[in-house]
């Protein structure tokens, strides 16, 4: 099983940046889709980012597209989510999640095998 730790959240203004990073353990890293999600309250689960095995492909969602720019560093066994423009909206639990087994980059919730224990991120205006 892969193990996964947050960190990086915190309070900032709007219009301000976090960089989110995450270590995996537990599993060659090279070898799974990593992908970070989001929840704020009373809201469910939300796709934010992706990106592949090799880091060579990313894909984002829309609300965050242009704004946000994940990476990994498979020697340092860290995924990272770099912030910029930050919006209130933004404010929610920030979540790293890993599918072990796909090669593409999944959207879905049900689709990731692991789960960080998440780190919260506020934006204030």
């Amino acid at each position: 099983q892969v193990q996964l730790v947050e960190s990086g959240g915190g309070l900032v203004q709007a219009g301000g940046s976090l960089r989110l990073s995450c270590v995996a353990s537990g599993r060659t890293f090279n070898r799974f889709v990593l992908g970070w999600f989001r929840q704020a309250p009373g809201k469910e689960r939300e796709f934010v980012a992706g990106i592949s095995r090799n880091g060579g492909n990313t894909y984002y969602g829309d609300s965050v597209k242009g704004r946000f720019t994940i990476s990994r560093d498979n020697a340092k066994n860290t995924v990272y989510l770099q912030m910029n423009s930050l919006k209130p909206e933004d404010t929610a639990v920030y979540y790293c999640a890993a599918d072990l087994y796909s090669f593409s980059i999944a959207t879905i919730v049900g689709e990731y095998d692991a789960w960080g224990q998440g780190t919260q991120v506020t934006v204030s205006s």
